[in-house]
Parts: C-alpha cells; sequence; structure tokens
C-alpha cells in the first residue's frame, strides 16, 4: 500500500502548512503581546521562524493613534512575516465584526482571527454567536479563522458557513495545562481529516506542542508560553523543533500502543547460546 500523506513531497521540511490555499512553511504562529521588549519579540520571532504572528488591533493601537502604535506596526513590518490580526477582547458579535473591519484597513489583510469571548473567567468562546460572525466575514472577503473550542458540532457548523480551518482550544488561554480533554481532540481530528486544525490556546510545553501535531493536528499557535518564559528567545526556538518533531512523527507512522511487552529482538530462529560445561 502507497503512503500518501506525504503526497509528491519527501519529508516534512517540505510538508507546507495549507490555509485558504497559501502555504505557509512553519507550522508554529506566534503572538506578539507581554514580551519583555520590542527586541525580545523580533529576536523570538528570528529564532522560530513562524509562519504567522497575531496581533490585536484594541492592544496595540491603530497606526496614527501615537508613535507607539506607529512603531510597533513597523517593527512588524520589519520582520517580513504575514500578520494575523485579532479581534481579541471582543465580547458582542457588532464589535468583533467592528474591530475585524478595522483590522483590516490598518493591518492591509483580509487574515482574521476570530476571537468572540463569552465568558470572561475562562475566556471561553462563545460558541452560540461565533458561527454567525464567521458567516458575516466570510462574505465581506474575510479568510476567518476561528479561536473555537474542541467541540465537534461547533466546529463543524463553523465549516458549513464558510470557514476553511479551525482554531480549537487544548486549554483555556494562559493556562499551560496542554490538552485537558486528548479524547475530544483526537476525535475532531478524526473526524475532520481533510480540514486544516490549528491548535490555540493552552499549551505551555513544548511537549505539548509535539503531542497535538503527532495526533495529526496541521500547527499551533502560541503567546503567553513563549513571552512569559524566563528566556523567551530560547523557548520560541524550542517549540519551533518542537513542531517539526512532531509533525515528523505524524507523517512517520507511529506504532500502536500494546497491553503486553513485546521483545524488540525476535528469538524465534536464533541459535542458543550453551554455556561452559553445557552438553550440546
Amino acid at each position: 500500500m502507497t503512503d500518501t500523506r506525504y503526497g509528491a513531497q519527501t519529508g516534512a521540511a517540505h510538508d507546507p502548512l495549507m490555509l485558504y490555499g497559501e502555504a505557509f512553511q512553519s507550522r508554529l504562529l506566534l503572538g506578539t503581546a507581554r514580551y519583555p521588549s520590542p527586541a525580545t519579540l523580533q529576536a523570538a520571532v528570528q529564532a522560530s521562524q513562524p509562519a504567522m504572528l497575531t496581533v490585536a488591533l484594541r492592544r496595540q493601537g491603530a497606526v496614527g493613534e501615537g508613535e507607539g502604535g506607529q512603531a510597533f506596526w513597523q517593527l512588524l513590518k520589519s520582520m517580513q512575516v504575514p500578520v494575523l490580526p485579532n479581534t481579541a477582547g471582543c465580547h458582542s458579535a457588532q464589535e468583533a465584526i467592528t474591530t475585524a473591519m478595522m483590522a483590516r484597513e490598518v493591518f492591509e489583510t483580509d487574515w482574521i482571527k476570530l476571537e468572540l469571548i463569552g465568558d470572561d473567567y475562562t475566556l471561553q468562546p462563545d460558541t452560540l454567536n461565533m458561527p454567525a460572525v464567521a458567516e458575516t466575514l466570510i462574505r465581506e472577503g474575510f479568510k476567518v479563522l476561528p479561536y473555537c473550542t474542541e467541540d465537534l458540532v461547533l466546529c463543524r457548523r463553523l465549516l458549513d458557513v464558510g470557514c476553511q480551518a479551525l482554531m480549537p482550544w487544548a486549554a483555556p488561554i494562559g493556562t499551560g495545562k496542554g490538552a485537558v480533554n486528548p479524547y475530544a481532540m483526537r476525535v475532531l481530528r478524526e473526524r475532520l481529516p481533510d480540514t486544516p486544525l490549528i491548535v490555540d490556546a493552552g499549551l505551555g510545553l513544548p511537549s505539548h506542542a509535539t503531542q497535538v501535531l503527532e495526533w495529526g493536528y496541521d500547527a499551533v499557535l502560541l503567546n503567553t508560553a513563549v513571552a512569559q518564559a524566563a528566556y523567551p528567545i530560547e523557548m520560541a526556538r524550542a517549540f519551533a523543533l518542537a513542531v517539526q518533531a512532531g509533525r515528523a512523527a505524524y507523517l512517520a507512522g507511529a506504532m500502536p500502543e500494546r497491553e503486553l511487552a513485546q521483545a524488540s529482538t525476535p528469538v524465534v530462529g536464533m541459535p542458543f547460546w550453551h554455556g561452559e560445561g553445557s552438553k550440546a
């Protein structure tokens, strides 16, 4: 049987992330908030070479709103990494739509990470209203990447309204817990085999990123785990390597788990070594 996971490619290094028909050479997306300094952010980006940089219009300010916003936008441009604006902090449908429209003008891109928060304590997405907002933005020409939960029904609804990729969480934003519901996440991956799935929120360790890539998830988005590390640049590099390892392992095909031990070296057909004094 021919293994088709590689397609016409030769390995993970030639296995681009495909989103809305565009190819990205990295499977790591990186947030831009809460870094100790702009220089640290820039060095972390250089160390990890992410596919996209997420930026929240509310937190950074629009170009022209002062020297701070202008300087930050110039820094993003200088890094030459595609920008993914984010509707972070929006609690209503109209607020998210308005923010997305402003972000398209400010950052000059049709890409948008849709965040619609339904609970301030867990920062859980508003799963009831998100599909309608996503549908509106898609009609307006946006390439929508919705931040959602691992709920299969919600994810199917988002696909029904036109989303071509999804961003389910592993755990609540900023918790660093890793995948708190592995069963649901693996079911989601199995039931949506052709949909790009980017794990967004809750990853705290490089091993968390490796794990979800091993399950077949297509990419991860990180912010707090890198920005708030003791050494953000080194952590950014570690996550980049972890993502590569996880994707390579998925493409290679992991051995199945077994309940019983099985010798790696078979004994059938092997000659026996007779000790001194034994009779042949």
